[in-house]
């Protein structure tokens, strides 16, 4: 197995790494290295947890020369808030005898702050595409002098909805720069975007996209309703030994607030939430507290955790069954991470099985089938979206589960029975002065004024 001291590393990097208690490159960071140092656009296809982000940096970091220029050198892009803050705090961490200057640029805060910070002058800026377009606009951040490009994370990206900022951001970029992008997985828009910007990029895939990782244990149960399912979440995390650290993927931001009310009325505050409808200090801080330990439960929507490095996760919930089979290896993907192992469960309900059974062709693996545990209450309690449809319209902004309908017209009272006439005086004018038989005639009129 090679070592880190087996790649050509500047001693700073190493000193750095060897602080981290690193011995061993995980296979994309090895594979990656010498590509990525070469020049040469890059394509990695890794699955999540493997150390992408120590993979483009590693090289990047090792011929990044110390400079006193304003312009930054390197741009990183990603999709979201947090994954700005971590890239940059692993950034940081290889920095650690390196003398460069990193910022981190995202959407929600001041930008007049952030324009305040990219004038003062950095190496390389990490940010989220929105706000890195809205400085570029500004004239505050320049492009020009970017070396290197980084697209992390890009296909999640793309299914967010970037891909016309990318290409803005594209056409503000020097022809001439070195491309490095990197997905968990393969998809055809992704495929689009290396076909028209990338030259000739050498590929780079150390797992395919949707083979489970071979430390994680994955089970699964069958569930009738969102409330059966919350019934049995909340059966299961009693055990604190076992389930210590749990982290619970649902499919959207209301299912998550829903469950997380849930789980609060039982666990307290042993339980957060994290979603894009959250503000970015309760985002951040939910996400320490889980990662620190103050927290046991995490509730999170696919695109909140998507990259985030979450040290020593026990469980990984996949409360709601993912339409998508490769969202759900970016679920498993944040527990077994550094080679330790994890546990996953699947809830799914009747109409989930068809996504469920996506999933296990994508793996090609059958997830087993635990029995439904019989102290868990089966509820009949429906949320809005598994009601007939019928209902649903009936009960949309109601409070009232009763709902009478009345006729759609009713008689008008007495006095708004009465049709506007124009105002009294109105009237009374007209009748005085009565307009003239054709308006504008001049013959007509001349002959009136002759008689």
């Amino acid at each position: 197995m090679t070592t880190f001291q087996e790649l050509d590393l500047s001693k700073q990097l190493y000193n750095s790494i060897e602080e981290l208690g690193f011995t061993h490159p995980t296979p994309i960071q090895e594979a990656a290295y010498s590509v990525v140092r070469s020049g040469k656009d890059v394509v990695g296809i890794a699955q999540t947890g493997t150390g992408k982000t120590f993979a483009y940096m590693m090289p990047i970091l090792r011929d990044l020369k110390f400079s006193k220029q304003v312009t930054p050198r390197v741009l990183v892009v990603v999709p979201t808030r947090e994954l700005v803050l971590q890239v940059v705090e692993e950034i940081e961490k290889l920095s650690t005898y390196i003398n460069n200057r990193v910022l981190g640029v995202y959407g929600g805060t001041n930008i007049n702050t952030q324009k305040q910070a990219v004038a003062q002058g950095t190496d390389i800026i990490v940010a989220t595409p929105g706000r890195l377009y809205d400085l570029a606009l500004s004239n505050v951040l320049k492009l020009k002098s970017i070396q290197k490009l980084v697209i992390d994370e890009v296909d999640i990206m793309l299914d967010l909805g970037f891909r016309f900022q990318l290409l803005n951001i594209f056409d503000l970029l020097p022809k001439r720069r070195q491309n490095i992008m990197f997905s968990a997985t393969m998809t055809n828009e992704v495929d689009l975007l290396i076909t028209d910007f990338f030259k000739a990029p050498q590929k780079i895939s150390v797992a395919l996209s949707g083979t489970p990782l071979d430390n994680i244990k994955q089970t699964s149960y069958l569930a009738t309703n969102f409330y059966t399912k919350a019934n049995l979440l909340n059966y299961l995390l009693e055990d604190k030994e076992e389930y210590s650290k749990v982290l619970v993927f649902v499919s959207n931001k209301r299912r998550a607030d829903l469950l997380f009310n849930s789980l609060e009325e039982v666990f307290g505050s042993d339980s957060c939430v994290i979603h894009s409808n959250k503000t970015q200090n309760y985002r951040i801080r939910s996400i320490r507290q889980f990662d620190e330990g103050s927290n046991r439960i995490l509730v999170a929507t696919d695109v909140m955790a998507r990259g985030l490095d979450l040290d020593g996760i026990t469980h990984v919930v996949n409360f709601d069954t993912p339409y998508f089979p490769e969202n759900y290896m970016h679920r498993i993907g944040r527990t077994g991470r550094a080679e330790r192992e994890g546990k996953t469960i699947l809830f799914s309900t009747e109409k989930e099985l068809e996504s469920k059974e996506r999933i296990e062709v994508l793996m090609k693996y059958k997830i087993p089938v635990l029995d439904f545990p019989e102290e868990v209450e089966i509820s009949k309690q429906l949320t809005e979206e598994e009601r007939p449809k019928e209902d649903q319209e009936i009960s949309k902004n109601r409070v009232s589960e009763e709902y009478i309908p009345g006729p759609a017209f009713h008689e008008k009272s007495q006095k708004n029975q009465k049709t506007n006439q124009g105002g009294s005086y109105s009237r009374e004018i007209a009748k005085k002065y009565k307009k003239p038989k054709t308006r504008g005639d001049k013959n007509y009129n001349r002959r009136n004024k002759r008689t």
